[in-house]
């Protein structure tokens, strides 16, 4: 039997994911390589790290092996049905509470694992927030995260604004498929293991863009929001479509690495 040490030297893995798997195995913190590395593993440990590391190595992502990715600060599970959470979209959930007002309607579309609405809802408990999804593995997976972080989102099987029949908002918000069909980062890193279809419209990438800022125009209430994030080089292009839907204060912010990400504007008028 190996010893802990020896585990983490043969798995081939850098010593980020090995601490998150040796953490997600044995709840064991950054130290313990340190202190206890010299030790003969766990048999039962030993096998699903080896499991583990394996699928890790043909590049798996972590969050997937773990079933859990943080993000605003809250776990949330995930799984092969839905896209990882990424940082940058933390940047459409801060735009959104800054425009959320108190006991407002907010309805988040194409919710995948839930991160955006459930975070919202999260930080505001007297808003009313529903979570959309096409998908019955998201829907699955974002009713789990609801039920654990905040149970008051209503969560509905919807394609785009299908099941929300006359019902309006203060704030629409999404993260679509926004990836070009022909995209090569699609056959790349973490991109190959999530769903495509969650991914890609499988068009321009800016197909599912135009349907959310179609129908936002009359679900929008007077002075509603809608936000959306997009590609870093789809900024202009969503500002024209904006402009030419009739929103009002049309801009695009730029994520943590100053790149644009999220597009918006006021309900026209």
């Amino acid at each position: 039997m190996p010893t802990y040490q020896e585990l983490a030297r043969d798995s081939g893995l850098e010593r980020p994911d090995i601490h998150a798997l040796f953490h997600h195995l044995g709840g064991y913190n950054r130290a313990f390589l340190i202190t206890h590395g010299d030790e003969m593993a766990e048999p039962a440990f030993a096998e699903h790290f080896t499991r583990l590391a394996a699928r890790r190595r043909a590049g798996e992502p972590v969050a997937y092996l773990l079933g859990e990715k943080e993000f605003y600060s809250l776990t949330f599970n995930v799984g092969p049905g839905v896209l990882i959470p990424r940082p940058d979209t933390e940047l459409l959930v801060d735009l959104a509470l800054e425009r959320l007002p108190q006991g407002g309607a907010l309805v988040d579309l194409g919710t995948g694992s839930g991160i955006i609405a459930i975070t919202i809802a999260h930080e505001r408990p007297d808003a009313v927030v529903t979570a959309l999804d096409i998908s019955d593995a998201a829907l699955d997976i974002a009713r789990g995260n609801a039920a654990r972080l905040a149970p008051q989102v209503r969560v509905l099987q919807s394609d785009w604004y299908a099941a929300l029949g006359d019902g309006q908002f203060a704030v629409i918000v999404s993260n679509p498929p926004y990836i070009e069909q022909d995209d090569p980062h699609l056959e790349k890193g973490d991109l190959r293991f999530e769903p495509r279809s969650a991914l890609t419209d499988e068009a321009d990438g800016l197909a599912h863009i135009r349907t959310i800022i179609d129908g936002a125009r009359t679900r929008l209430l007077p002075g509603g929001w809608l936000l959306f994030e997009h590609g870093f080089d789809q900024g202009l292009a969503s500002r024209d479509l904006l402009d030419a839907a009739g929103f009002g204060a049309v801009q695009t912010w730029q994520d943590i690495a100053g790149m644009d990400r999220v597009s918006g504007g006021l309900a026209p008028a």
